[in-house]
């Protein structure tokens, strides 16, 4: 039987590279991205007809509601449902705390995703089967680097939603889950100074940070069949820097 993905963030390195390892003929994947749809251009030529492609701004509601409208009157409803999008991390004293950003990133990575959940979830539990991964953060695990107070927040309540939603729909064959990776080497560490990503590599126990090839073949053991009895946990995928 074919899957249907959604995926949100999915013009994101890791995205691209988790739509690669998933593919499968039949296979369809709902992919948004922001104002970047280019990195998805060569996996639509690899997978034409596959891949249904929407540039949406997730902090615009409007837009939200008129994507979420659109994908339930043209797609097939998801069987997984997929959701990586979060504003770069930007290293800042929480006495310069930016109200304005911090909801923006509210907006990006939790009100979307409550909304996403709210609009297909009942379908897959419906169904007696269904998928959801959130990307959280190793900056949860233990004590997190100072001056990210308000990355930590967003993904702490993303984390909340996802034990909550697990313990709703475990009866109906549906797991949420959610991967916990440490720095992660793509392009949305742009913001970040490369002393801080050279420090990170140098910390971690393996000499290196991680990269979206350690991470995504992860990701699609918990959106696999196989993973069906493991419902509501954060994978760490840290190198051993988180223990």
């Amino acid at each position: 039987m074919s899957n249907v993905y959604l995926i949100t963030g999915a013009s994101s390195d890791v995205g691209c590279a988790l739509i690669r390892r998933l593919w499968q003929p039949g296979d369809v994947f709902i992919a948004q991205g922001a104002g970047d749809l280019g990195g998805l251009a060569e996996l639509c030529k690899e997978h034409p007809g596959s891949i249904r492609t929407y540039d949406v701004d997730l902090t615009n509601e409007k837009a939200l509601e008129a994507f979420i409208a659109d994908v339930q009157a043209s797609c097939p409803a998801p069987t997984h449902f997929v959701h990586l999008p979060a504003l770069r991390v930007v290293n800042t004293k929480f006495k310069k705390f930016d109200e304005e950003r911090f909801e923006k990133d509210m907006s990006v990575q939790l009100r979307s995703a409550v909304a996403l959940c709210k609009a297909f979830v009942p379908a897959m539990a419906k169904a007696k089967k269904g998928r959801v991964l959130f990307m959280l953060t190793s900056y949860l695990l233990g004590l997190p680097p100072k001056n990210t107070a308000a990355y930590i927040m967003v993904k702490s309540a993303l984390g909340g939603l996802a034990k909550s939603l697990a313990a709703d729909y475990a009866p109906y064959g549906v797991t949420v889950n959610c991967v916990a990776p440490s720095m992660m080497e793509t392009k949305f560490l742009a913001d970040t100074s490369d002393l801080i990503v050279q420090a990170s590599a140098e910390a971690n126990p393996m000499g290196r940070n991680a990269t979206p090839a350690d991470v995504v073949p992860a990701m699609a053991f918990l959106l696999s069949d196989e993973a069906g009895f493991i419902t509501g946990v954060t994978l760490p995928i840290t190198g051993g820097s988180a223990l």
